[in-house]
C-alpha cells in the first residue's frame, strides 16, 4: 500500500515527532498516533544551546541519521485546516531558527492495526550545522546530559522523558541508544553518593 501523500492536500498535513514533540508537541492538531518510520535510527548527537543547554554548555537532543536496517518510533500528528500553517510557523521557529533543523519527508507506519502507511514531515539535524556535536560514547554523552540546563529545563528531564515515552507507549521497541544513555546517567549519579535525578511527572504523548 503506497502511503497516502498529505502535503498534497493543503487543508491536511502528518508531523512525525521523535524526540520532544512527543510529549510536547506545542501546536494544536487534529489527532495523534504513536509508530515508527525505517531507514533512520535515534540519536543524541545534536547540541542544544538554547532549550536544554547554553553557549557555554550546549545539551545533547535526538536527531536522526540515516540506517537502513533501523527503525525510530515516535507520534504522528494531524494538522488540518489553519493547524497547518500554524503549525509550521511554530515548529520552524523551535526546530530550525533555533534549533538548526531541516526538513524531510518520510513514510510514516502507524502502529494501530488497519492504519495505511502515511507521508509525514519530519525535522532532522544534520552534520552541517554548527552546533551539531556527533558522535561519542554512551559515558561522555551522559555526563554531558547530567551537566547541562536551558531555557526550558535540565537536559535530563528531556532524556527521561523520552525514556518513559517509550517504555509505556512503544514497549515492544528497542532502542538501544537511548536506554543505555539513561542506564549511564544514572550510573553517574550512583557514583556521586546515589542520588539520582527526580523523574518528572509525564504530559502524556496526547
Amino acid at each position: 500500500m503506497k502511503p497516502r501523500d498529505s502535503t498534497k492536500e493543503k487543508s491536511s498535513l502528518w508531523i512525525f515527532g521523535y524526540g520532544s514533540l512527543v510529549w510536547k508537541p506545542g501546536f494544536a492538531y487534529k489527532r495523534s498516533t504513536i509508530g515508527h518510520i525505517r531507514g533512520f535510527k535515534r540519536r543524541f548527537w545534536h547540541g542544544d544551546d538554547f532549550y536544554r543547554g547554553d553557549k557555554d554548555k550546549p545539551a545533547r537532543v535526538v536527531t536522526l541519521v540515516e540506517d537502513e536496517q533501523a527503525c525510530t518510533w515516535g507520534v504522528a500528528y494531524e494538522v488540518t485546516d489553519s493547524q497547518v500553517e500554524e503549525s509550521l510557523q511554530y515548529l520552524n521557529m523551535r526546530e530550525i531558527v533555533l534549533g538548526g533543523y531541516i526538513t524531510q519527508m518520510v513514510e510514516f507506519l502507524p502502529k494501530e492495526k488497519g492504519q495505511g502507511p502515511l507521508l509525514a514531515v519530519v525535522y532532522i539535524a544534520t552534520s552541517s550545522n554548527p552546533i551539531y556535536l556527533g558522535p561519542a560514547s554512551d559515558r561522555e554523552i551522559a555526563a554531558q546530559i547530567a551537566a547541562c540546563s536551558g531555557n526550558t529545563g535540565h537536559n535530563i528531564e528531556y532524556l527521561v522523558r523520552l525514556a518513559e515515552f517509550m517504555r509505556l507507549s512503544c514497549p515492544e521497541a528497542e532502542d538501544e541508544h537511548l536506554f543505555s544513555i539513561e542506564a549511564a546517567v544514572l550510573n553517574i549519579f550512583s557514583e556521586c553518593g546515589g542520588i539520582k535525578p527526580q523523574k518528572p511527572i509525564l504530559l502524556g504523548a496526547s
